[in-house]
C-alpha cells in the first residue's frame, strides 16, 4: 500500500467517523458521549458542524479518532485471549464494556 493510498483511506475513515459521531449525537448526545468517549465540549462542536465543514475537517492528513483500549486486560477481555478464558463471549464483552464505561466516567 502506498503513502498516497494510506491518506485516502485515512480521510475516508475520517468522513464516516465524523458523520457516524454527528448522528450519533443527534440522535441521543448522553449515550454518544459513552461511546464515542469524548467531551460534552467536543460533542456539541460535532453536532453543529454543516456538511461543508465535515468534508474540509474529514480531508487532514491525521487521523480523528483514536482507540480508547490502552491496556492489556480490555484487549483480552475484548479479543478473549485472556489466560483464564470465558467460555461466555457475552459476559466477556460485558466486562469490556464495564471497564470503559468506568475509565469514560473517571475521565469526565
Amino acid at each position: 500500500m502506498n503513502d498516497e493510498q494510506v491518506l485516502k483511506e485515512i480521510r475516508e475513515a475520517n468522513l464516516t467517523y465524523l458523520m457516524l459521531a454527528q448522528n450519533l449525537i443527534r440522535k441521543d448526545k448522553p449515550e454518544a458521549l459513552f461511546r464515542l468517549g469524548m467531551s460534552d465540549e467536543a460533542a456539541d462542536l460535532i453536532a453543529a458542524l454543516s456538511t461543508a465543514q465535515i468534508l474540509k475537517i474529514s480531508s487532514c492528513n491525521m487521523l480523528l479518532c483514536r482507540f480508547r483500549v490502552d491496556d492489556d486486560t480490555v484487549w483480552n477481555l475484548l479479543t478473549n485471549h485472556s489466560v483464564n478464558k470465558v467460555d461466555n463471549d457475552a459476559t466477556t464483552k460485558l466486562h469490556a464494556s464495564i471497564l470503559m464505561a468506568g475509565r469514560f466516567a473517571e475521565a469526565m
